[in-house]
């Protein structure tokens, strides 16, 4: 079954709610103003600004992987085009955000073809929990040759609204071990990921983040950090790191411009070697580009491809 990385539908809604269009979410507005402060002071005060400094360590190449949302609609127009035009730029993996209309073994073959290896994916868990739903999907994960499994989005309630109640997120940390369990027994690890909406105030304090990462359990479920949404929730992934040592294996390398919106990886503000320096406290696994519009109007699909490549450029050359 294919899964989408896309939110779902809200009941009611004749649209789906995009992650593009939360950049517009009044509720997180001042939370995005402080965010770009912070990363300009944080820029500002580390050395080699943007991270390309004369430090010794580097990403590992065969551990830079881009997730497939950012080409979706250049996969959907060309697949086998697609895929090989990625390895060609020097990718090795992928995760996938759902099999672009084909079935599981499809698109494993297609990755094949093109000599790429689909080792994450983003596959939300069923809501309410179904374990026979969640086996197949993890079914399919195997097919495409995952190693891990990520569930891809949380936090609004079905008015479109960020959720506040802090008994939501302990029901959804509930079901994120039972994912995990499930996981863990057909040979997969398992993950969540994050936008700004985890960082949201709750009802009597705390944030949903804190709750699910308090309430799961470390040896079922990791955390996907993606770097542009953290900023966007107003905190700095270095202080996020710290507090969760070894659990952050993976994190989307995603940009943000000076309107807090996205940017190719380099064209922005964010100082991601400053946050790399913490990669061993953090436990990373794996360093994902991604953009969010990268081939959507006023951009076209095609230019989706020069995200990438800037991406797997801007990576491979970092120094900190």
């Amino acid at each position: 079954m294919e899964q989408s990385k896309r939110p779902a539908e809200p009941p009611g809604s004749a649209d789906p709610v995009t992650r593009r269009g939360l950049l517009r979410a009044a509720t997180v507005s001042a939370a995005a103003v402080g965010a770009v402060g912070l990363l300009g002071a944080s820029a500002a005060s580390a050395s080699g600004g943007s991270g390309h400094g004369g430090g010794r360590r580097r990403v590992p190449v065969d551990r830079i992987s881009i997730q497939l949302y950012t080409l979706r609609d250049q996969l959907a127009a060309d697949l086998p085009g697609t895929l090989g035009a990625l390895r060609r730029i020097g990718y090795r993996r992928v995760e996938h955000a759902g099999f672009v209309g084909r079935t599981a073994a499809e698109f494993r073959a297609a990755l094949d073809e093109a000599g790429l290896r689909a080792t994450s994916g983003h596959t939300g868990i069923p809501q309410p929990f179904d374990a026979d739903t969640w086996e197949r999907a993890l079914a399919d994960a195997n097919t495409v040759g995952c190693r891990k499994i990520v569930h891809p989005w949380f936090g609004l309630d079905s008015a479109g609204r960020p959720i506040r109640d802090p008994q939501v997120y302990r029901a959804l940390a509930r079901d994120l071990n039972r994912a995990g369990r499930m996981a863990e027994r057909a040979g997969l690890e398992f993950g969540y990921h994050n936008h700004q909406l985890e960082f949201v105030p709750l009802t009597g304090g705390g944030t949903g983040f804190a709750i699910l990462t308090g309430e799961t359990d470390p040896r079922l479920v990791h955390f996907e950090l993606d770097l542009f949404w953290a900023w966007r929730g107003a905190q700095d992934p270095i202080d996020l790191i710290r507090a969760h040592r070894g659990r952050i294996r993976q994190v989307h390398v995603k940009d943000m411009d000076t309107e807090a919106s996205f940017a190719d990886l380099g064209d922005g503000l964010i100082d991601f070697g400053r946050i790399f320096a913490h990669e061993r406290e953090a436990g990373i696994e794996e360093y994902i580009v991604e953009r969010d519009d990268a081939g959507t109007p006023p951009r076209a699909p095609a230019d989706a491809l020069e995200t990438a490549r800037v991406g797997f450029d801007y990576l491979a050359s970092l120094r900190y």
